[in-house]
């Protein structure tokens, strides 16, 4: 199993997961298979707007693929944004809106502890596996940083006093939520393929 299809037609997104699993597997998106449908992510969890994805994908093209779904988990706003992380500030997907948002209801709080989490749901040979990833941190003051997507620049990862947008991609992938979760998703999928040899 050397291709498989990654649910999204985020370049951001697509161009991490291609770092993180370098050559080992040919990684397809949407675009690639000719997939343009706008998928509703309608569940109230990660895990589920994840398998929402996924079975779409396998269930009209038949092709093993995986999906994920990232939530910013801010514990001064009730876990807020969560699943709504993307369209925080409204459904178009705007990420200074967004970050805008959360630092304006971030203001004045001295708890600003935070983590990301993301949820990856694999669809192999017909069987659904899920898999996670988190990493913890804190919502910085003000955006920082000119590198990554989203909330990068207002996210700083425990261990550093950088945001995710200061340190680079090459290092956030060492570390970041994604990374952690696609590492599981890496060795699984590897191990697959040891079987099969």
């Amino acid at each position: 199993m050397d291709k498989i299809v990654f649910a999204t037609n985020n370049e951001h997104k697509l161009r991490e997961i291609r770092a993180i699993l370098r050559d080992e597997i040919e990684v397809f998106s949407l675009a690639d298979i000719d997939c343009h449908a706008d998928i509703a992510e309608t569940a109230d969890t990660l895990e589920g707007n994840a398998l929402i994805k996924a079975r779409f994908v396998y269930d009209n093209y038949g092709m093993n693929c995986f999906a994920d779904d990232t939530g910013l988990e801010v514990d001064a706003l009730n876990g807020a944004p969560g699943v709504h992380t993307a369209r925080y500030a409204g459904e178009n997907h705007d990420t200074e809106a967004n970050m805008r948002k959360l630092l304006h209801e971030m203001n004045g709080k001295d708890n600003r502890k935070a983590r990301f989490r993301t949820a990856i749901a694999l669809i192999l040979g017909g069987e659904e596996h899920l898999f996670s990833g988190e990493v913890q941190g804190e919502i910085s003051t003000e955006p920082r940083g000119e590198q990554g997507f989203g909330y990068d620049p207002v996210f700083i990862p425990d261990g550093t006093a950088k945001t995710f947008a200061e340190l680079g991609e090459e290092a956030k992938n060492r570390i970041s939520h994604r990374a952690r979760a696609v590492k599981k998703l890496a060795d699984f999928l590897n191990s697959q393929a040891s079987i099969t040899d």
